[in-house]
């Protein structure tokens, strides 16, 4: 059986403002230098790699958004994937 995923197009293109990325790589610096976190700098931190990868799995598919007649979108720019 076949699922399909609705990805809105413009979605595909987001990425995370500059200022979230220096932050993230400022906490994951700090950690890896052997500094330890607070629990609100860890859950920080893991949310923001959670969306990273979230984002990068969505540019991952985003070929085949590419591949996707025009026509099968929806009126809110989201194309479906089969």
């Amino acid at each position: 059986m076949s699922q399909t995923i609705e990805i809105p197009t413009d979605l595909v293109n987001f990425e995370l403002p500059q200022a979230v990325q220096k932050r993230l790589q400022y906490l994951l610096d700090r950690q890896d230098s052997g500094q330890e976190l607070t629990l609100a700098e860890r859950e920080e931190a893991e949310g923001l790699v959670e969306l990273s990868e979230f984002l990068s799995l969505l540019r991952l598919r985003s070929p085949k958004c590419t591949e996707v007649d025009t026509n099968v979108k929806d009126t809110n720019g989201i194309a479906f994937i089969g």
